[in-house]
């Protein structure tokens, strides 16, 4: 069975969705007798960059105008039995499966955290990928949910499989990174984008509430939140932002910290809560969406739209170390599940049963 998989959102400049990309499709590579590719002449892609591509600016430019040219003629996809498309193309070729991985629903349930141009490229998803796939990939059991309430997708299409968490963070140790990036004082870390769905306005008035001899970390990629949201990064007492940091780097900024602040108002999974739990670092997050069923028992759950929950959330860890230990511990043995191994041994039989 020959899997061609669209990996052209290597190719511009993305978050999430590229780094699941980057690694789920190396994981199934290194499946034995794999025969899975990269679409377009991406079998073996670059160092990961979210703030560029991981490829030469000539593949680059080759690979973007054959996604254009592809999106006016699908039929020029490379032959093979299941096309795996990102929310880049149009469709896949006829005589494919046509699968896709389906990461959140943010666009349709909370439309206000999102861009006009990404609202349009997620409607236009919806109905050129995802109401014609024989299969979905659903990236936790509440985004499978959601896709079945909101978006009225076919249940018996969607297939809930989680995504992992690079091995790096695994084996993680913060002395480079503290040097690297000056982290001298004790610190709580915030990864994400700035942008509205993150819920940073309430974590720092949380913070701001907070007074002690820990500064909050805020670690992401300048995102499209209110210039009012930027301005109180800059402002807050005791908050530091490094802005984007390469990939290498997360894991031992992410190890050394002594939580994880993450309030978001929705996420389809949670790559930072995965990521921490690798770690061993104890996380306070929200008690919405996906990511009551990612952290487990293995964080301090809050009301995410309540700024006094988060506050006593991170009050607590804060002042109990014991809290923290028991939470780190939990972490780690709940992190065990979000292996890409197992994240591509579930994908291909996944791809082996749309075949049958």
């Amino acid at each position: 069975m020959r899997i061609t998989v669209d990996l052209t959102p290597l190719l511009i400049r993305s978050a999430g969705v590229k780094g699941y990309l980057y690694y789920w499709y190396r994981a199934l590579r290194a499946l034995p007798d794999a025969d899975v590719h990269g679409f377009p002449f991406l079998d073996s892609p670059g160092e990961l960059r979210h703030e560029s591509s991981t490829e030469g600016f000539a593949a680059t430019v080759r690979g973007i105008a054959w996604l254009h040219l592809v999106r006016k003629l699908p039929s020029l996809t490379p032959a093979c039995d299941v096309f795996h498309a990102s929310n880049q193309v149009y469709a896949g070729p006829r005589s494919a499966r046509l699968t896709t991985t389906l990461h959140d629903v943010t666009s349709w349930l909370t439309p206000e955290t999102h861009t006009a141009a990404n609202r349009a490229a997620d409607a236009r998803y919806l109905t050129r990928i995802l109401k014609r796939a024989d299969g979905i990939i659903a990236v936790s059991e509440n985004t499978r949910r959601d896709a079945i309430e909101v978006l009225r997708l076919d249940p018996s299409r969607i297939f809930t499989i989680h995504s992992g968490v690079a091995e790096a963070f695994f084996t993680a140790s913060p002395e480079e990174a503290r040097r690297k990036y000056k982290l001298d004082r004790p610190y709580v870390l915030f990864v994400g984008a700035i942008e509205p769905r993150k819920n940073l306005d309430r974590l720092l008035d949380a913070w701001r509430e907070l007074t002690r001899d820990v500064e909050l970390v805020i670690v992401g990629a300048s995102g499209w939140a209110p210039p009012e949201t930027v301005r109180r990064l800059s402002e807050t007492p005791g908050v530091r932002r490094l802005g984007y940091v390469p990939e290498a780097d997360l894991p031992g900024i992410t190890s050394g910290a002594l939580a994880l602040a993450y309030p978001s108002l929705y996420e389809g999974f949670g790559f930072p809560v995965a990521q921490a739990l690798a770690c061993g670092v104890p996380v306070l997050t929200s008690n919405i969406s996906s990511l009551p069923e990612i952290a487990g028992d293995a964080a301090v759950l809050v009301d995410p739209r309540d700024t006094e929950a988060i506050r006593d959330g991170l009050r607590r860890l804060l002042d109990d170390p014991t809290l923290r230990a028991t939470l780190a511990q939990a972490g780690g043995l709940r992190a065990e599940h979000f292996r890409w191994d197992r994240c591509a041994r579930e994908s291909m039989d996944f791809f082996k049963q749309l075949s049958r």
